[in-house]
């Protein structure tokens, strides 16, 4: 099991410590479908793949009650056997321990699916 998994989100304030680059690159490796995208504001992302829409919707709901229980908010693309997530933190605009978090759970989530 992931060791991001068993926490929990902590609230974010504007001025919370961005995650470093260096730690960003081990976090990740536990969370190898996911890639960083670097632009202007550094996210996570990955795309989730489903055989219908009904699949791709429940998976969406269950993210969106993940996001209120963690009180982390992503951007979420629903379309016809796809969901994209994009995590990042908004008032820090950029990477804080909460985007790993978040990440590692929507991948167990997708994983309750196969």
């Amino acid at each position: 099991m992931n060791s991001l998994v068993s926490k929990t989100c902590s609230a974010c304030e504007i001025g919370a410590p961005l995650v470093p680059e260096a730690e960003q690159i081990v976090l990740l490796k536990d969370i190898p479908k996911w890639e960083k995208n670097n632009s202007e504001i550094p996210s996570l992302y990955r795309e989730f793949k489903f055989s219908d829409y009904e699949q791709a919707v429940k998976f969406s709901n269950m993210i969106a009650e993940l996001a209120e229980e963690e009180d982390h908010h992503p951007k979420i693309i629903l379309e016809w056997g796809l969901v994209t997530l994009q995590w990042w933190s908004h008032k820090i605009k950029g990477l804080h321990m909460n985007d790993f978090i978040c990440a590692a759970k929507s991948d167990e989530i997708y994983n309750s699916f196969e």
